[in-house]
């Protein structure tokens, strides 16, 4: 089966993100457990706690459809040690909310070199980081989200974020989210038969299909390779509708949280029903 959703508002406390969820007929969802765009956020309380819990539980959200995402602050392979240092307090706060939730994954993107490291030392420092905050924390999967290789962001191809992996412990606290927008933009052809399956043979042969916990559902702004994360409504984008059919029909991506986030919340609903039509060969 396919779990198709999207990464819908907690701004008004994560208790209402299965809410929301439901509301727009998503089989599965990601969200903040706090503020993006702050660095330390008020701790959750049992109240809020406890109605999280019992508003996915009455709606059939279990841990395996949900994917939070992470502060987009937090940089795990930052050469600044000060940024450093706040970004692994920062990431340990969301893995420490990710388990009062009962959640077990993490979405992050990698990290940034700012051209000040090289691009190997960053992925090690970045799986050093990893293994420093999976040491002190328990049941919470760590994982790796694919970026489009903007400006100094690593995790831009199949090999980096095998780097990665190969650098963390305990494998079975890693993981990896594919963005098909990220994907497409930083040289994958997902929009031909061919390039289609070249890419995915490729993704198994480096990084393997047992690491793929999630994916981001995104068409592009940006042609192929262009190195530039601009994300467009399903359908309206460069990857054209045969990628689209040829993803909600393949069953190596049933199972997982399959999570727009296509830039106008008010067609996640009929985007969500566009995609089950797809997986259901109705379209």
């Amino acid at each position: 089966m396919k779990y198709i959703g999207a990464h819908v508002s907690a701004e008004e406390g994560v208790s209402q993100a299965p809410l929301n969820a439901s509301a727009i007929g998503a089989k599965s969802f990601a969200l903040f457990t706090r503020n993006p765009a702050r660095w330390r956020s008020k701790s959750l309380t049992a109240k809020e706690i406890n109605a999280f819990k019992e508003n996915c539980a009455n709606l059939g959200y279990d841990a395996n459809v949900i994917l939070p995402h992470d502060s987009y602050l937090i940089n795990l392979g930052s050469p600044d040690p000060e940024k450093l240092a706040k970004s692994r307090e920062a990431f340990m706060d969301e893995l420490v909310r990710c388990s009062q939730l009962g959640l077990k994954m993490l979405n992050f993107h990698p990290g940034s070199h700012l051209k000040m490291l090289d691009e190997n030392e960053c992925l090690d420092l970045i799986a050093e980081s990893l293994n420093l905050l999976l040491d002190e924390t328990e049941g919470v999967k760590a994982v790796i989200e694919n970026t489009a290789g903007q400006g100094s962001n690593l995790g831009y191809n199949f090999a980096q974020i095998a780097r990665i992996i190969d650098g963390v412990k305990d494998k079975s606290r890693v993981g990896v989210c594919i963005d098909t927008c990220h994907t497409y933009t930083s040289g994958y052809d997902l929009a031909t038969p061919e390039g289609y399956a070249a890419t995915w043979d490729e993704f198994d042969r480096v990084i393997g299909f047992r690491y793929l916990c999630g994916m981001h559902l995104n068409d592009t702004l940006k042609p192929l390779g262009s190195h530039v994360d601009r994300h467009a409504p399903i359908g309206t984008g460069l990857l054209g509708p045969d990628f689209w059919r040829m993803l909600m029909q393949d069953p190596r991506f049933d199972n997982i949280p399959l999570i727009l986030e296509t830039p106008d919340p008010d067609l996640w609903p009929a985007e969500i029903a566009m995609l089950n039509a797809l997986a259901e060969g109705t379209e």
